[in-house]
């Protein structure tokens, strides 16, 4: 009798402990789900949108420059950085710096928000279900390729517009000294403008041209960017770990690393989104995928083309990443979204 109470009392002790545990994996689940009452990945959504938004604007003159470079509008690809942005005030005064930086701003909130958003579900996917591949830089590598495939995906549409709108070059004041290898064009007058044009001109086709060069590219960029930032944090010391001078070093350097590996791919790029539009030093371009591009670029115009802006892209990267992936860390810390980790197995009791 003794024992059969006995057994009784310990199958309800085992009991009233499972449910304990299940209890608290649920609790867990939630808290690692939610903060505030807020789900994380809204959070997520909204560090990365701000921090895209910071860093874009910030470059915003350097962006427009490269963008005239590596396009080869007369009149710009020959000069340097200053006297680029210099010409740019001349002609169009002070807010010609940043023409196209709308559509840019636009297009980097839910591109930026949706990257690093995508980036920490498909870590922690990778993380929860393919233990095997641990939890180093690696991870962060698969996780950011994903996560730059499917931003480029989703907002691509306002990257063609915010290039059209900054390949443009008007001049604002008469028609007077200095006017020369400066042409005007038909100009767009916004975002719809642009995509109406090219929508009537390619179909919905139109609005993806120069995707496969941005893929092809995005890929090894995001992932490699992920990576170098992770990887260059691990070799900090713990007490420098929160530093925002150490953050803005690591982010600088990865994004700087990513971007010299991928960087024809992105001339390849702009030259397909411009190439409905005349250029005064070649006629219509129209390249028939990525490495069609590479070759005729090279063969018309050199292989240095392949590299035009590059030097302006250095400067424009280390500020861009540096402040991109600062202010996205300091965004979680303030929203109170804690680091990714593998979620720990519910125990059944």
């Amino acid at each position: 009798m003794e024992s059969s109470q006995g057994s009784r009392s310990t199958t309800t002790t085992t009991t009233l402990a499972g449910l304990v545990e299940n209890a608290s994996s649920i609790q867990r689940n939630r808290d690692e789900t939610c903060v505030d009452g807020i789900p994380i990945y809204v959070k997520e959504l909204i560090a990365g949108g701000f921090a895209g938004a910071l860093s874009k604007t910030t470059v915003a003159p350097l962006e427009r420059v490269k963008i005239l470079w590596q396009t080869r509008i007369a009149g710009f690809h020959t000069l340097g950085v200053y006297q680029s942005l210099n010409k740019l005030v001349k002609h169009e005064g002070f807010v010609g710096l940043y023409k196209g930086n709308g559509a840019s701003v636009i297009r980097i909130i839910p591109y930026a928000a949706l990257h690093f958003m995508t980036y920490e579900r498909y870590k922690s996917w990778i993380l929860n279900n393919y233990s095997v591949l641990g939890t180093g830089p690696f991870i962060d590598l698969l996780a950011g390729s994903a996560a730059g495939g499917t931003s480029v995906l989703c907002t691509y549409p306002l990257d063609l517009a915010r290039t059209k709108l900054a390949y443009q070059v008007t001049d604002t004041r008469s028609i007077e000294n200095g006017m020369k290898g400066v042409h005007s064009r038909p100009v767009h007058n916004g975002i719809k403008s642009v995509l109406t044009s090219v929508y009537k001109e390619g179909g919905f086709r139109g609005l993806y041209r120069g995707a496969g060069p941005t893929l092809t590219g995005i890929l090894p960029y995001a992932g490699l960017k992920f990576y170098m930032y992770e990887k260059l944090k691990l070799h900090v010391p713990e007490e420098h770990q929160k530093s925002i001078l150490m953050r803005l070093s690591c982010g600088a350097l990865a994004g700087l690393f990513g971007q010299t590996l991928t960087y024809p791919l992105d001339v390849v790029k702009r030259q397909m989104q411009v190439g409905s539009l005349q250029n005064a030093s070649h006629e219509n371009v129209v390249y028939r995928n990525t490495l069609d591009g590479l070759r005729t670029i090279v063969r018309n115009q050199g292989w240095r083309q392949l590299f035009a802006g590059v030097s302006i892209n250095y400067i424009r990267i280390v500020p861009s990443a540096a402040i991109s992936f600062t202010t996205y860390d300091m965004m979680k810390a303030w929203l109170g979204v804690q680091p990714q980790q593998k979620s720990r197995p519910v125990s059944a009791a």
